[in-house]
């Protein structure tokens, strides 16, 4: 199995030491010194001097989406749209997929569902179990859902400085709200 670091050879690389980490000057990545591991000398096959071998951490960004089967997705989509203040940012031509992004950018693919009905689910089964939707007024965020007629599974509650109150989308999809007093790091 792959580990998260892919080795290289950069002849003549010029490291320098910068909190704790060797950066290379010469590449750029996004504006920002390239972070690698320098780990020892390395010569090619032929003996010569190749430089040294270096690890570089993958480009992992984070997760772009998290995708949603459901039976109607323009209508889920809608759903999105209307309570929780999302947007249509791509719709399929060739299929029922659609794509909605919040306000902070993270974004639902909504795709059509098999015809299997759905089992039944709580909130402790394996996989994925709900969405946490962030918001700045939580008093507000949740006034709003309960006059659209949201159901809520639960009555909201703080917990060390965190607010938060579950509910489901119209195709029982659990989600909740969630406003923190300090962030997590």
């Amino acid at each position: 199995m792959r580990s998260l670091f892919q080795a290289l050879t950069i002849p003549d690389f010029k490291p320098v030491r910068l909190r704790e980490k060797y950066y290379n000057e010469s590449l750029p990545c996004s504006g920002q010194p390239a972070p690698v591991s320098l780990m020892m000398p390395h010569s090619n096959s032929t003996g010569s001097d190749g430089g040294f071998a270096l690890e570089f951490p993958i480009m992992i960004l984070g997760i772009e989406h998290t995708a949603i089967a459901s039976s109607d997705p323009h209508s889920l989509a809608d759903w999105y749209v209307s309570n929780l203040d999302f947007v249509v940012n791509y719709k399929s031509a060739s299929s029922k997929t659609v794509f909605v992004k919040a306000p902070n950018g993270s974004m639902l693919e909504i795709i059509e569902a098999n015809a299997s009905p759905r089992s039944p689910q709580t909130l402790r089964d394996a996989g994925i179990r709900h969405l946490a939707i962030a918001v700045s007024d939580f008093d507000k965020a949740y006034a709003r859902l309960k006059e659209n007629g949201v159901e809520f599974l639960t009555q909201p509650e703080t917990s060390k400085g965190n607010r938060v109150v579950f509910f489901t989308d119209p195709e029982g999809n659990y989600l909740h709200l969630l406003q923190r007093e300090t962030p997590l790091p």
